[in-house]
């Protein structure tokens, strides 16, 4: 289940950009085969009693958001690559009178191989049916007052002292991948690590940056006091600085606590309870 996991998600030509009889040789041939048995030891760590610490939470997020709405809606869970897949709990809304599909996919940062991945999906599939809802896809909520202010507490609890550092740490990206939203200039000609602006607003590393300056100003860290780095890199052509080499340059620095914060993420899961909770410590 680990290795079809593994080629849903490495196949997705969003995720992989490239020759698509390239990218099937390199998934199928190298990364499936040679990842699968590491990949299946990492999750035997994180795995629960009750299973899986993503789609667990993800029902709880499910059920406590349908307790919030009225009747008429009905919320449901679905993922990209795994189970509940995504198709087929798009069959069971194409079986329901619905006249509206809210889309909400859980990346907080837009990312074509993310938030992108799903939209198309979803759309690839409802184009095909007969009747077709009105749909409303939720694309990016990095600066939602009620996801920053969430965010804000939970660092809270964990006793922001003098002493104490904070490591924004985000997923990573090819920073080729990430540049193709704005094709025409880099990173560094859109000013990307000072947030969002009029040029950038679809850039990744952007929304990342205004992420971790929108909680730092409403948990009241001063700018000296948090760094923003990125995790889960496959080489070294991924954004950076890289979370584990700032965790050494912190070492080196004489910081003696750090506070590590994954806002790209809305649920525990490997990159998160191995990598950061086990690898990173």
């Amino acid at each position: 289940s680990v290795r079809k996991y593994l080629r849903q998600f490495l196949t997705d030509g969003r995720v992989i950009p490239i020759n698509p009889v390239l990218r099937y040789l390199l998934v199928n041939l190298i990364i499936a085969p040679f990842r699968a048995g590491k990949s299946f030891k990492l999750y035997r760590k994180l795995w629960t009693e009750e299973g899986s610490p993503l789609l667990v939470n993800g029902k709880k997020l499910k059920e406590k958001l349908q307790r919030s709405l009225n009747e008429n809606y009905e919320v449901l869970l679905a993922m990209n690559y795994g189970n509940p897949a995504l198709t087929d709990i798009l069959k069971d809304i194409k079986a329901k009178p619905f006249n509206k599909i809210i889309v909400v996919p859980l990346f907080p940062q837009y990312a074509s191989s993310t938030t992108g991945s799903v939209i198309e999906k979803t759309l690839k599939t409802i184009r095909n049916w007969n009747n077709i809802p009105e749909i409303k896809i939720i694309g990016a909520f990095y600066n939602n007052q009620g996801f920053i202010q969430a965010f804000s507490e939970k660092i809270s609890q964990a006793g922001i002292t003098e002493n104490v550092h904070v490591l924004f740490s985000f997923h990573g990206l090819p920073v080729k991948q990430v540049c193709q939203s704005h094709p025409e200039s880099s990173c560094e000609e859109k000013k990307c690590i000072h947030g969002i602006n009029p040029d950038n607003h679809f850039c990744y590393q952007a929304a990342c940056y205004e992420t971790a300056s929108l909680i730092a100003r409403n948990t009241g860290i001063p700018q000296n006091k948090y760094t923003i780095c990125f995790q889960s890199r496959f080489s070294s052509n991924w954004l950076n600085p890289f979370t584990e080499d700032i965790i050494v340059q912190k070492a080196k620095e004489g910081i003696k606590k750090l506070v590590v914060v994954c806002p790209s993420f809305v649920a525990d899961c490997l990159e998160t309870l191995v990598e950061v909770g086990h690898e990173y410590h």
